[in-house]
C-alpha cells in the first residue's frame, strides 16, 4: 500500500543521498568551487547530468500529460533543440571560453559596457527564477496532492520544505555538488521512464514492439504538422522555435552553461554539449511514449483526468496512475524516485546559477574584501531560495495552462534581450551607446508582448507561437543598430 508516509520516507532517503554527495563535494566551502567546481569537472559527467537538468520536472510530468492535446508534435520542437545544440557548441561556447568568464553576461561588459552587461543579467535572472519556479511548481503540486493533503498540510508550507531541502545540499559545494548530483538525478529519471513504459505495457498484455505497432498508438503519433504555415505549431516555426529556444535557454542561460565552463577546457565542453544533445533528444522521444501509453492505460483502465481546484489537470495523469492505480508497488517507487530527481535536477542548479550571477554580475564579489565573499554568497543563496518560494506560490494563483507550454511561451518574452545582444556582440564588430540599451531592451520585449497578444483572426488565421523568441531577439538587434556607435 503506497501511503503519504512511505512516499516521503523515500524522498528523506534520496534526500540524506544527496547531503552525503554535497559533503564530499562540499568540504573546501570555497567561491571557487562554488561557482566553477575549480574548471576540473569530467566532460562525460557533465554531459550525463546536464540531462537530467534540462529535463526536471517539466518533462518527466508535463511531456506526458501534454499528449493528449498536442499528439507528438512536440518532437517538432525537440529536433530544432538538437540543431541548437549544435550552435552553442562551437559559436557560444568558444566565446566564454577565450574570455575566461565566471559569469557568461561578463562578455556582454567587456564588448559594449556596464550597462549591456546588467541589461543581460537582469533577463537572465527574470527568465532562470520564472523557468526554476515553473518546474518547482509542477513537482510541488504532485507532493502536494499525493503526500500533503492527506495531513492537511497548507501548499504554502509543502513549498517551503522543498526548497529547503535544496538548499541544505547545494549551500556548500554549489556547482561542484550539482555536477555529481546531477549525474544521480539523471540516471534515476532515465530508469524510471524505461520502467514506467514497461510495467504499464505488461499491465496491458503488450510487448514494447506490441506498444508501437498498435493502433491505439496511431492516435497519438503524429508528429508534423505541415498542412497549415497558418497553425501555431507548424513544423517549420516549431524547428525554428526550438533551435532559438535552446540557443538562448541553454546557451545564453548562466544555469546550464555554468555546468559546461566547470570542464577543463573547451574541447570537453564542446564534447558534452553534443553527446548530452543526442541523449536529450532521444530521452525525449521515450517521454512522449510514455505519456501516448498513459493515456491508452488509462481509457482501458477507466481512469479519470485527476482534477486540481475544479479543472481537469493532465500534469497529474502520470503520478495518478503510478501511485492510484493498480501496476503495484514497483511503478510507484519508480515514480517518485523518478520525481523527485526530476525536482532536484534543475532546482539545485537554478539556486546555484543565481546565486552566482547575482554575485558576479550584480554585486561584483571579485570587487569586495576577500574575507566578506563567502560570507556574501551565503546570504545571497539564502535570499535567492526565498524568492523562489514567492514566486512558485505565486503560480498556484495565477498559472492557467499546461506547465512546459507556460514556461516555452514566457522564454520568447524573457530571452529575446539576450539573444539580440549577444547575436549583435558576436556577429558585428560594432560599438554601441551603452546607457541606451536599457530602452532598446525593454521595447523590444513591449513589441513583442503586443505582437503575441494579437488574436489569430487579425492575422488571417495566423497563429503565433514560439517564433516569438526568434522575433524578440530581432527587434533587439535593431535596437542596437539604431544606437551604434557612428
Amino acid at each position: 500500500m503506497i501511503t503519504p508516509s512511505f512516499i516521503l520516507a523515500l524522498i528523506l532517503g534520496y534526500f540524506a543521498i544527496l547531503v552525503g554527495i554535497s559533503f564530499v563535494t562540499g568540504k573546501e566551502d570555497t567561491n571557487v568551487d562554488f561557482f566553477t567546481a575549480n574548471r576540473t569537472s569530467p566532460w562525460y559527467i557533465v554531459a550525463f547530468g546536464m540531462v537530467g537538468a534540462s529535463l526536471s520536472g517539466v518533462t518527466f510530468i508535463s511531456v506526458p500529460g501534454w499528449v493528449e492535446a498536442s499528439k507528438f508534435n512536440y518532437l517538432q520542437v525537440v529536433l530544432g533543440y538538437g540543431f541548437g545544440y549544435f550552435v552553442v557548441a562551437y559559436i557560444l561556447l568558444p566565446v566564454y571560453y577565450r574570455n575566461n568568464v565566471t559569469s557568461i553576461y561578463e562578455y556582454l561588459n567587456s564588448r559594449f559596457g556596464a550597462n549591456s552587461h546588467q541589461a543581460g543579467a537582469l533577463f537572465f535572472f527574470i527568465s532562470r527564477v520564472l523557468g526554476a519556479a515553473f518546474r518547482l511548481f509542477l513537482v510541488a503540486i504532485v507532493m502536494q496532492q499525493f503526500i500533503f493533503d492527506a495531513w492537511n498540510v497548507p501548499f504554502e508550507v509543502t513549498v517551503i520544505l522543498s526548497i529547503l531541502l535544496i538548499w541544505v545540499y547545494t549551500q556548500k559545494g554549489g556547482i561542484k555538488t550539482i555536477v555529481w548530483t546531477d549525474t544521480l538525478q539523471t540516471a534515476l529519471m532515465i530508469i524510471a521512464v524505461f520502467l514506467s513504459i514497461a510495467y504499464i505495457n505488461e499491465a496491458l498484455g503488450w510487448s514494447f514492439l506490441d506498444f508501437l505497432q498498435s493502433q491505439e498508438l496511431t492516435q497519438y503519433s503524429d508528429i508534423f504538422v505541415t498542412d497549415s504555415f497558418l497553425s501555431r505549431n507548424h513544423f517549420l516555426k516549431s524547428f525554428i522555435g526550438g533551435a532559438f529556444i535552446t540557443i538562448c535557454m541553454t546557451g545564453l542561460d548562466q544555469d546550464m552553461m555554468q555546468k559546461n565552463l566547470s570542464c577543463r577546457n573547451l574541447a570537453d565542453a564542446q564534447k558534452n554539449m553534443i553527446v548530452f544533445s543526442v541523449v536529450l533528444v532521444i530521452v525525449t522521444g521515450l517521454f512522449m511514449l510514455l505519456g501516448a501509453l498513459l493515456f491508452i492505460y488509462a481509457k482501458k483502465e477507466g481512469i479519470a483526468i485527476p482534477l486540481m481546484d475544479g479543472q481537469a489537470k493532465t500534469d497529474l495523469l502520470f503520478p495518478e496512475i503510478a501511485l492510484n492505480g493498480k501496476l503495484g508497488i514497483g511503478v510507484a517507487i519508480t515514480f517518485i524516485l523518478g520525481l523527485i530527481a526530476a525536482a532536484y535536477s534543475s532546482a539545485d542548479s537554478a539556486l546555484t546559477s543565481l546565486t552566482t550571477s547575482f554575485c558576479v554580475d550584480f554585486l561584483r564579489l571579485e570587487e569586495t574584501e576577500k574575507q566578506q565573499q563567502k560570507k556574501i554568497r551565503k546570504k545571497v543563496h539564502v535570499g535567492m531560495s526565498v524568492l523562489l518560494v514567492l514566486v512558485v506560490i505565486a503560480f498556484k494563483y495565477i498559472l492557467d495552462r499546461n506547465v512546459i507550454d507556460g514556461l516555452l511561451t514566457v522564454a520568447g518574452y524573457t530571452y529575446g534581450p539576450l539573444l539580440g545582444l549577444f547575436a549583435f556582440g558576436i556577429f558585428t564588430s560594432y560599438q554601441i551607446k551603452d546607457k541606451w540599451v536599457w530602452p532598446v531592451v525593454f521595447i523590444a520585449v513591449i513589441i513583442t508582448s503586443a505582437l503575441g497578444s494579437i488574436e489569430a483572426s487579425s492575422l488571417g488565421g495566423y497563429q503565433i507561437g514560439y517564433e516569438l523568441l526568434p522575433l524578440n531577439g530581432l527587434f533587439t538587434f535593431i535596437g542596437l543598430i539604431l544606437i551604434r556607435r557612428k
